[in-house]
């Protein structure tokens, strides 16, 4: 019975080795999430009705992340936190999340999924402050854990659609932390991500098309990858206004304008050149060094 079952364990830890761990699930906060002072009702997993319907879930007032590992042989060091859209009603869990994270893992980058906070919190200043406490509280314990994880903590970005890409904008242009730390690890970690990855990023303009006014770029704000389509309904000057401002600064980024593709696509096979965004960003994050073996921390 032994002899039988050693090749069925040998072939599946293989497979384990050759796909990375299994995603592992964090809660974020030690307790309840900060602000947390009514029951919004159990959080909901909801199947997509149709084939352009999209797998969403609702109702989180427990955030967590789940690290998705890539294969040990090709762990590069670096790490991308994601951020599924929604309008932080809901979020896109499936081609703006977990899809996401294992297109990442094929790039040799541990990506940390982040189920934030949704719908949004009443009388909250800013309106998505449950969020970016989400999102910061996030990026700190991911750096928190980078010798479990196997990462360089200089080397933790942000990806995010749509709603996740104006939480990912929040996160790397805040000028404080917007919460009481918790513990040690936010004493010594940065809650900033080193670099954004911003996929259809939504409500960065005023009504006029100017960069709304908190966005505040400066010379050492982390570098970003942009893609957008022109005939996106949430506005691609979004993505315009927040690229030109970083030009200014001496930011290095990247914009990738596409004429077609509406928004929401995601991982979608779409029809449109857009589709190729992830061959885009992965050539930015190469051209960065970010695809690179990381070197030791001293």
């Amino acid at each position: 019975m032994t002899r039988l079952c050693l090749p069925f364990a040998l072939t599946l830890a293989l497979a384990l080795s050759a796909r990375g761990a299994e995603p592992a699930t964090h809660k974020l906060w030690p307790g309840k999430a900060p602000g947390e002072t009514k029951d919004i009702g159990d959080e909901k997993l909801i199947a997509p009705k149709n084939a352009t319907d999209v797998k969403r879930v609702s109702h989180v007032s427990e955030p967590t992340i789940t690290v998705y590992a890539p294969p040990k042989d090709k762990a590069n060091g670096t790490a991308v936190l994601v951020a599924p859209g929604g309008g932080y009603n809901i979020l896109a869990i499936e081609h703006e999340g977990t899809q996401v994270c294992e297109w990442l893992n094929t790039l040799g980058v541990t990506a940390v999924l982040l189920k934030y906070r949704v719908p949004k919190r009443e009388s909250q200043t800013p309106d998505n402050l449950a969020m970016v406490q989400d999102a910061q509280r996030a990026i700190t314990l991911v750096r928190s854990m980078s010798k479990e994880l196997g990462i360089d903590p200089t080397r933790v970005g942000m990806l995010g659609f749509s709603a996740g890409g104006h939480l990912t904008v929040c996160t790397a242009l805040a000028k404080k932390r917007m919460y009481e730390t918790t513990d040690k690890g936010e004493e010594q970690f940065s809650y900033l991500p080193n670099f954004a990855v911003l996929v259809y990023p939504a409500y960065l303009t005023d009504k006029g098309g100017a960069l709304k006014p908190e966005f505040e770029v400066k010379k050492d704000s982390p570098p970003m990858f942009f893609a957008h389509s022109s005939d996106d309904p949430v506005t691609s000057e979004g993505s315009v206004a927040l690229y030109i401002a970083l030009k200014k600064a001496g930011v290095p980024s990247e914009l990738h304008l596409y004429a077609t593709g509406g928004h929401g696509y995601g991982m979608k096979k779409v029809p449109h050149p857009c589709a190729t965004w992830p061959d885009r960003a992965g050539d930015w994050l190469k051209a960065r060094g970010l695809l690179e073996k990381a070197k030791p921390s001293p």
